[in-house]
């Protein structure tokens, strides 16, 4: 499986499984499914109709065409970056430079779908030789598509083990956000784990002056650190 790193906005890499050709092309074969289903039940109920001259029938079969035609584009935009294909293979469109994805890059995805989809397929076969993965839409989006089918425990959360009788010290990290708290417990265990107490002092000394921390307790880098996830959680937990 590929990887696709996500600088985000933060200046923090982090990686995600890309999602591989097969996944993204049985996600495609359920949203053609769909449509297709659609467009038969639209003959089905339409289609019978008699004493209708033709120009209305093409004007009625034009109109009620438009949910085909816009399906990627809607879906993608109110299902944050899911359609119903790729709800059901756990997958989603994100933006490879950290920012959340906007209507503008969804328009581009759907436009070039006339290009990867239509004219010979050549997406499937853009995406193939990709190191991102990506198809012609995404790489003028500046999109990428990524799996969500990474097995989760509490140490890939921003959950933390606390003891019944946890006593917070720092209230102020209400001043994060969840996806704060992500990036931060990313960044911590990475650096930890690969001992790289250079990122670990940096990540320190943000926190101290994001969250506004004036008395800071005498601690180590990691202690500091997750005593902040720990607070976060303890604040945050009934939220």
């Amino acid at each position: 499986m590929s990887e696709l790193q996500i600088n985000t906005t933060q200046n923090v890499k982090i990686n995600f499984t890309a999602a591989g050709v097969g996944e993204r092309l049985v996600a495609f074969i359920i949203d053609t499914a769909i449509k297709i289903g659609y467009l038969l039940l639209l003959n089905k109920i339409f289609g019978v109709f008699e004493g209708m001259d033709e120009w209305s029938q093409i004007g009625i079969n034009t109109i009620l065409s438009f949910p085909v035609m816009l399906y990627s584009l809607v879906l993608e935009t109110f299902l944050d970056g899911q359609t119903l294909g790729k709800k059901a293979l756990k997958i989603r469109v994100v933006k490879i430079d950290g920012f959340q994805t906007t209507f503008s890059d969804y328009v581009v995805r759907w436009f070039f779908r006339i290009v990867d989809v239509w004219i010979f397929g050549i997406g499937f076969f853009v995406i193939i030789f990709s190191k991102k993965l990506q198809r012609l839409g995404d790489m003028a989006a500046g999109t990428g598509v990524i799996s969500l089918r990474d097995k989760v425990n509490i140490n890939h959360t921003i959950l933390e083990k606390l003891k019944t009788d946890y006593k917070p010290t720092y209230p102020n990290v209400i001043k994060l956000s969840d996806n704060d708290a992500r990036i931060i417990k990313d960044t911590f265990t990475r650096a930890r784990a690969a001992k790289d107490y250079a990122t670990l002092i940096k990540l320190r000394n943000k926190l101290i002056d994001v969250v506004g921390i004036k008395d800071v307790k005498q601690a180590s880098d990691i202690e500091f650190i997750d005593i902040i996830l720990k607070d976060y959680n303890f604040y945050t937990q009934d939220m």
